[in-house]
């Protein structure tokens, strides 16, 4: 292409990347040249590597790919980081990690982004070694136990939000109750689960709202061994149905359920509602989150700002500041009172 123009290489890039750097004539015969040979432009892959930086952020989660586009929540988290990238001219790269740790490692691997927004992911240190190993900046958005002061993060206290819903419903005279969770451990069955103690339970945002639930109901004389847990195998309102709908069969059902994520709650409000009018137990339901559907169903949850936390978490990338202690960003929570919950209800 140069060589037909009688130009550099150098001048032939500028013509597309910098054309302030060469005359208007000069660059529009470099471009009529171009078209006559079909030639489409530099590589972007190459220029990409020339200037150190691809101009792309990646938004890594565990979940299939569908989930982004599918889950209320991430749908609003990615609405904020897509608003901060547009903002600095920048695009964004969903990175979901296959189960398969081989395949998983190889996706961060040869993501081509200049960092990542660690979304939705479990204590996998090694996939945040592989994003240290490529020399490559991230910012969490759950908040692990062995992050070093430097590290970027954005979220919420998830444990004293978690408290909160609880203790309303503690206040509310509820000591019969179930915890349900998407995914509390990874390979468990849908269903009632047995934990010794909630430390085994390896996502930090889960054990962090199971653990918030449990402070609650041990304040008042509950202890975890008393509570039912429940597992759900991915989070929709059709698994969390499934996972839930035999404890209402047992002679003594919960008087209220616990979810960890409005969609699980809206499933056990699904769940309730398929039962005939006379077999219903009153059962009240709380959520987490409070995405636009769970106004609708007049749920009971923790408000946490979604939009804001996907904006916070790529303006904490794409923008850093310089003050170490300013990249770690709690934001704040609010209990929202619907009519899901009510007193306990007389025998």
């Amino acid at each position: 292409m140069a060589d037909a123009v009688g130009v550099s290489r150098s001048t032939v890039s500028n013509a597309y990347s910098r054309p302030d750097q060469l005359s208007a004539a000069l660059r529009e015969r470099i471009l009529e040249a171009a078209q006559q040979l079909g030639y489409p432009g530099p590589n972007p892959t190459a220029r990409s590597l020339r200037r150190g930086f691809v101009g792309s952020i990646g938004v890594l989660f565990t979940s299939q790919l569908s989930y982004a586009f599918t889950d209320p929540f991430a749908v609003r988290f990615l609405a904020g980081v897509g608003a901060a990238a547009e903002r600095h001219g920048t695009s964004m790269l969903l990175v979901p990690l296959p189960p398969a740790v081989t395949d998983a490692r190889r996706a961060v691997e040869n993501a081509a982004v200049d960092g990542f927004c660690v979304y939705c992911v479990a204590d996998e240190e090694w996939a945040l070694d592989v994003i240290r190993q490529r020399g490559l900046p991230f910012v969490s958005t759950a908040s692990r136990d062995n992050a070093g002061a430097d590290e970027r993060f954005v979220g919420i206290d998830e444990r004293a939000a978690a408290h909160s819903v609880a203790a309303h419903v503690v206040g509310l005279g509820h000591r019969r109750v179930a915890l349900l969770a998407d995914s509390v451990l990874p390979d468990a069955p849908a269903g009632p689960l047995t934990l010794a103690g909630v430390d085994q339970v390896p996502h930090p945002t889960t054990r962090g709202r199971l653990t918030g639930f449990a402070d609650a109901f041990a304040e008042v004389g509950v202890g975890w061994a008393e509570l039912t847990l429940v597992n759900v195998l991915g989070n929709s309102r059709r698994a969390a149905a499934a996972a839930i709908a035999e404890l209402f069969d047992q002679p003594a059902p919960p008087t209220a359920v616990l979810a960890g994520s409005d969609v699980l709650a809206l499933g056990v409000l699904d769940a309730l509602a398929a039962r005939p009018a006379h077999d219903r137990p009153t059962v009240s339901v709380t959520g987490f989150d409070d995405v636009p559907e769970a106004a609708a169903a007049g749920l009971t949850t923790v408000r946490q700002p979604a939009e804001e936390k996907g904006r916070i978490a790529a303006e904490l990338l794409l923008d850093p500041p310089a003050d170490a202690a300013a990249g770690h960003v709690l934001l704040p929570t609010a209990l929202v009172v619907r009519a899901s919950t009510g007193p306990v209800p007389r025998s």
